[in-house]
C-alpha cells in the first residue's frame, strides 16, 4: 500500500496521542532513539489512512501525501484531467467553491458532480437488494473504514458493500458510458481515498482541499467568492440529485430511506464510536444485524475530513447541508405512473442506460495478526514490571492503548516497548531508577556494591579522622616541648656564661640540665614522627577514597547502561 500519513520525526515528542486517536491497532510503531527520545512511526501496510492523528497531533509531527502537484503538473501539461468534484467542497468552502471549479475550467478541465455517481451508488445498492444480490450490508463509500474491515475484520468482507463507492461509480459511468480516456483527478476532504484508488485503479490523482489551498497560497492564485445562498452548478455533465448529501453523516442511510422509507438502516460515524460498533457488528448473529449499516469514519462525515483545511464549524456545516439538501430536492423530478407509482426519472433513467454489474468491486483481504497467547503475553508483562492480575490491569493509557492488554499485545507485535510504559517507569523510580525483574536483580547488586563501598568509605574517613586527631594532638605537645628544649637551652647558654669556670657541683648541675634537655629533645623528635606519620597514613587514605569513589561511579554507569 502506498504511504499516506508521514511522520517528521524532528517534531514526535513520544506523548502517544497519535496512538491514542489511532483505530487501527497495528499502525503505529514506538522507538527508543539513542538520545532517550521516543518517537512514533507509520506502518503504511497497516494504517487505514482515516487521519485522526493529523488532528490528534499538537505538534506538527504527523502529515500526509496526496496527488495535488502531480495534478497540478498535468494540468500545466495541458492534459487536461477530469476534475471529479465531492459535495463536501460546498461545505468547506461556501464562498468560494465556485471559484475554485471555474479557476480548474479555465485551465481547460471538465469539472464533473461526484454526487451523480451517488445517485448511481444509491440506485445500485437499491437494485441489487431488490434482487436479494445484498442483505446485511456494511456501506462503504468510507475508505478508511473498508481499509479497516480488509485488514483488521477480513470476515467482514462478507457483509462489506459489493457496490463502488460514488467517486468510483461516477468514474466507471464517464469511461464505460462515455467513453472518455482523459486523466481522471478527484477533490475531496479525504486522505484515505488515495488507498482506495490504489487499489481500484480507477483515479489518477487524489487532491485534498488544504493541499490545494496551500498550493494556491503558494503560487499566489486569487479565487473569486460566490454568494453563500447559491448552491447549483453548471458541470459538464449532469449534477447530482440528493446524491449531495452523501457526505454528511448518514447521508447515505437518507438517500436510501427517500427511496425505500420501510428499510432498516443504522448509521455510525466517528472514530470513537464506529470501529467499537464494528466489532461488536462482528459478533452478532444475522438476525440481530439491520439490512444497512451506513458507517463513517469521520464525526461530521466527509464534511470536515482531515483533508480539509476549512474553519467551518459542525453547525455552519449542517446548515450548509440543509441548503444543499433543499436546493437539490427541487430539482428532483417524479413521475406519476399509473401501474408503478411514483417514480423517480433519474433512477428510471439508470434502469435503462446502467448494468449493475459494471458497478460491483472486489476487496483484498488481510490475513489479520494472530493474537498472542497468555503465556506469550505473561512474559511481556513480566517485562513491563506487571507482575500480578491487578498490575496487568493498570489501563492508565498513557501508552496510548485503551488497556495494558493492548500495550502487551503491541510490545509483542514489536510495535512497542515497555519503558514507554508509565507502569514499568513509575516502578523503575520506585526501585532506584531500573524497572523489571532484570533491572530489580541488577539495581539489588548495584545496591550491595553501594553498601560495601560505604562501609569502606566509613573506615577510612574515620582513620583519617583519628590520625588529624593525633596530628593536632601530636601538633600541640610538639609545641609545648619546643617551648621546653627552647627554655632548657638558654638555661644552658645563661649557665655557662654565669660560670666561666667550674667546679665538680657547677659540671653536676650542667649535666642534669643538659639531661633534661636531651630527654626534651627526645620527645619533640617522637612528636615529629609521629606527626609525619600520621600525614603519611591521611596521604594513603585519601588515596583509598578516590578508588572506591571511582569504584561506585563504574557501577553506575554500567547500571545505567544497561
Amino acid at each position: 500500500m502506498n504511504e499516506v500519513i508521514i511522520v517528521k520525526p524532528e517534531k514526535c515528542v513520544g506523548c502517544t496521542a497519535c496512538i491514542r486517536a489511532c483505530p487501527a491497532p497495528e499502525a503505529n510503531v514506538t522507538r527508543k532513539l539513542s538520545d532517550g527520545r521516543f518517537i512514533t512511526s507509520v506502518d503504511p501496510d497497516r494504517c487505514i489512512a482515516c487521519g485522526e492523528c493529523i488532528s490528534a497531533c499538537t505538534h506538527g509531527a504527523r502529515d500526509y501525501i496526496d496527488d495535488t502537484e502531480d495534478a497540478m503538473a498535468a494540468i500545466a501539461r495541458d492534459e487536461k484531467p477530469i476534475i471529479m468534484v465531492m459535495p463536501e467542497i460546498k461545505a468547506a468552502y461556501p464562498t468560494k467553491w465556485k471559484g475554485i471549479l471555474d479557476w480548474f475550467r479555465s485551465k481547460g478541465c471538465d469539472i464533473y458532480d461526484v454526487s451523480f455517481g451517488a445517485d448511481i451508488c444509491t440506485w445500485a445498492h437499491l437494485r441489487a437488494m431488490e434482487s436479494g444480490q445484498i442483505n446485511h450490508v456494511i456501506t462503504q463509500p468510507c475508505s478508511a473504514i473498508v481499509r479497516y474491515i480488509e485488514l483488521y475484520q477480513p470476515k467482514l468482507l462478507t457483509n462489506l458493500s459489493p457496490i463502488h463507492s460514488p467517486i468510483a461509480c461516477s468514474v466507471i459511468y464517464i469511461k464505460e458510458y462515455q467513453r472518455r480516456d482523459n486523466p481522471i483527478a478527484v477533490l475531496s476532504a479525504c486522505v484515505a481515498k488515495k488507498n482506495e484508488f490504489s487499489e481500484t485503479g480507477l483515479v489518477d490523482f487524489s487532491i485534498t482541499f488544504r493541499k490545494m489551498m496551500e498550493y494556491f497560497d503558494r503560487s499566489d492564485i486569487r479565487i473569486a467568492t460566490n454568494p453563500v445562498e447559491d448552491y447549483e452548478y453548471k458541470f459538464d455533465d449532469v449534477q447530482g440529485s440528493l446524491g449531495s448529501i452523501y457526505s454528511r453523516p448518514g447521508g447515505l442511510k437518507d438517500n436510501l430511506l427517500a427511496h425505500e422509507p420501510d428499510l432498516d438502516v443504522v448509521s455510525s460515524e466517528g472514530v470513537q464510536k464506529v470501529y467499537r460498533e464494528l466489532e461488536m457488528y462482528a459478533k452478532l448473529p444475522e438476525q440481530k444485524l439491520p439490512q444497512v449499516f451506513d458507517v463513517m469514519s469521520c464525526e461530521f462525515g466527509c464534511n470536515i475530513g482531515p483533508g480539509s483545511e476549512s474553519d467551518q464549524t459542525g453547525f455552519d456545516v449542517m446548515n450548509v447541508m440543509r441548503a444543499v439538501e433543499r436546493e437539490a430536492s427541487g430539482r428532483r423530478k417524479i413521475s406519476n405512473n399509473v401501474f408503478r407509482g411514483s417514480e423517480d426519472k433519474l433512477f428510471r433513467r439508470f434502469d435503462e442506460e446502467l448494468r449493475l454489474s459494471d458497478f460491483i468491486r472486489s476487496y483484498k483481504p488481510c490475513k489479520p495478526s494472530a493474537m498472542p497467547a497468555d503465556a506469550q503475553l505473561d512474559k511481556v508483562f513480566e517485562s513491563m514490571g506487571m507482575q500480578t492480575d491487578e498490575q496487568r490491569c493498570f489501563d492508565c493509557n498513557a501508552c496510548g492503548y485503551r488497556s495494558c492488554r493492548e500495550m502487551a499485545t503491541a510490545i509483542f507485535r514489536g510495535l512497542n516497548t515497555p519503558e514507554n510504559c508509565i507502569f514499568h517507569t513509575k516502578k523503575a523510580l520506585a526501585n532506584g531508577g531500573a524497572g523489571g525483574e532484570g533491572g530489580s536483580a541488577k539495581m539489588a547488586e548495584f545496591a550491595g556494591d553501594c553498601r560495601g563501598i560505604s562501609e569502606k568509605m566509613q573506615n577510612t574517613v574515620s582513620a583519617i579522622a583519628e590520625n588529624i586527631e593525633r596530628i593536632s594532638n601530636a601538633s600541640g605537645a610538639t609545641g609545648e616541648r619546643a617551648d621546653m628544649v627552647n627554655e632548657l637551652l638558654r638555661n644552658v647558654v645563661a649557665f655557662c656564661n654565669s660560670n666561666p669556670v667550674m667546679d665538680e657541683g657547677s659540671v653536676k648541675q650542667l649535666v642534669s640540665i643538659l639531661e633534661t634537655t636531651s630527654d626534651a629533645l627526645g620527645a619533640l623528635g617522637e612528636n615529629v614522627a609521629e606527626t609525619d606519620q600520621c600525614s603519611e597514613s591521611i596521604s594513603g587514605s585519601v588515596e583509598e577514597l578516590k578508588e572506591l569513589l571511582e569504584s561506585l561511579n563504574l557501577s553506575a554507569e554500567q547500571l545505567a547502561a544497561e
